[in-house]
């Protein structure tokens, strides 16, 4: 292992070095600064006489006087069970306090690609007790659904109501099974606020124990951004694919990695794409989202939640774009929900779930959730038009027809969506609140649903009574 002192500049989070010989992509480094303090960095980019390297724990520190060692291989995380209930920082070192990890394995943080010959195809349901998603926009597992957000909207509270409630209702029958499923949380450029409200909520209802927290503050090196999702989806693929696991991977925020991607490619002097973005941008998020997924003849899974806030409200920004190309659907928070005090303020209609199809119906929830679901989208979004229309000529000039739709939409969005973030509902109690608010419209109404199915759960004279009351009794 050699060791030079040829830094030849310093350019943001980046170290440019000159070689005598051959140094791999990205491959560790070590630099050890004047004063003695030694940090971490990864390779990125080797040419002939010439190194850049990215530092994980940023530049400060650091002059033409520093020592540089190359450590002959890439960036690994330590893998073990004994990871679940530990919290890290975001290059995997621990802050919680407790002790060193000994890890069963060393593996990459690149991954491996899965071969799609061996894929199996998501179709098991994830039940995440939010009506909104499980109800209109299924999970399943191997699945990327990603949140579509905003800044000052409440995807933090949704992305810990998930964490906490997410469970395989399959697995219910065995008192073992709950251990099958576990949580990696990869928090990327929070504030610290924002670090105690998860590490509060993770304690006080017991997530913790069955889930592993990558923590990288907004005070951080952003640098290390750009290694936290990739320790988390490491950590992940061992459990899922090692130790059978159902691993869900929540990724909040994924606008922070790629404000990271464009700071790091500003400082490597890169020709820029959309907005500033680096042009391998798609590239980039691809090898993450793409590492979801289910093996053929293993029995775990990865399923993939990452959480991005739009800037500027704007759905057509490089960041949500590209995420929305590949993966399989979005959820979408909605402000306007939101300033009406609705929780979680999931707006169904844009939101979509490309696999919900293969995770539902009979033996996987109940038969009737496909029609319950497409009922109910077609009836809200036919109320939400008839609230534009109200506006124009007034709730009197429309028919009585029109007025049940009206009433549905405001009901839906009151019991149905308004579920507040510590209610965990079953997908049999999503579904009885939706017939419940469906026996609004008379038989004839329910067009997308098979005859029998309205036969054996149509609610007669339900009234005015609350959903979640009728529900209930």
């Amino acid at each position: 292992m050699k060791e030079y002192q040829t830094i030849t500049e310093i350019s943001g989070p980046l170290v440019f070095a000159e070689v005598d010989e051959p140094v791999g992509y990205d491959e560790i480094v070590e630099i050890e600064t004047p004063n003695g303090e030694t940090k971490r960095g990864q390779i990125l980019e080797s040419s002939d006489g010439l190194v850049a390297i990215q530092v994980f724990e940023g530049t400060t520190g650091i002059d033409k006087n520093a020592s540089v060692r190359f450590l002959g291989e890439t960036l690994k995380m330590p893998v073990t069970e004994d990871l679940l209930g530990r919290v890290l920082d975001g290059s995997g070192q621990p802050i919680d306090g407790g002790p060193d990890i000994v890890p069963d394995d060393r593996h990459d943080i690149v991954g491996e690609a899965i071969n799609p010959f061996s894929r199996e195809y998501p179709e098991e349901f994830i039940q995440s007790g939010v009506s909104a998603i499980d109800g209109m926009n299924t999970l399943v597992r191997g699945q990327k659904l990603p949140i579509f957000s905003a800044s000052g909207l409440p995807h933090n509270n949704l992305a810990l109501q998930i964490a906490r409630q997410a469970t395989v209702p399959e697995d219910d029958e065995s008192e073992d099974d709950s251990s099958e499923f576990a949580v990696i949380f990869g928090a990327m450029g929070i504030t610290a606020e924002e670090a105690n409200e998860f590490m509060e909520d993770f304690e006080r209802t017991g997530a913790l124990e069955r889930s592993v927290v990558f923590m990288n503050l907004a005070d951080d090196p952003a640098v290390e951004r750009t290694v936290t999702p990739r320790m988390a989806l490491t950590t992940a693929e061992y459990l899922a694919f090692e130790k059978d696991y159902h691993v869900l991977v929540i990724l909040t925020d994924m606008t922070n990695y790629c404000e990271a991607l464009r700071e790091i490619g500003a400082a490597r002097e890169e020709v820029p794409g959309r907005r500033g973005y680096p042009g391998y941008m798609y590239t980039d998020l691809a090898q993450l989202y793409e590492r979801a997924g289910r093996i053929e003849g293993r029995e775990g899974s990865v399923t993939q939640i990452p959480i991005l806030t739009m800037p500027g409200d704007d759905d057509t920004h490089p960041i949500p774009d590209l995420t929305g190309y590949i993966t399989e659907g979005q959820i979408y928070i909605d402000r306007n929900l939101n300033s009406q005090g609705i929780e979680p303020p999931i707006n169904p209609l844009p939101s979509l779930s490309r696999l919900m199809d293969d995770g539902i119906g009979e033996g996987l929830t109940r038969e009737d959730h496909g029609d319950v679901s497409d009922q109910m989208f077609a009836a809200y979004a036919e109320g939400e038009d008839l609230r534009d229309l109200v506006n124009i000529v007034g709730r009197e000039a429309l028919s009585e027809r029109d007025n049940t739709y009206l009433d549905f939409a405001d009901r839906f969005e009151e019991e149905f969506l308004d579920q507040g973030f510590d209610t965990n509902r079953t997908i049999e109690e999503t579904l009885e609140i939706g017939w419940d608010l469906l026996s609004m419209f008379p038989k004839t109404e329910l067009n997308r649903i098979d005859e029998e199915l309205i036969e054996q759960h149509y609610r007669e004279d339900v009234g005015d009574e609350p959903a979640e009351e009728v529900a209930a009794d």
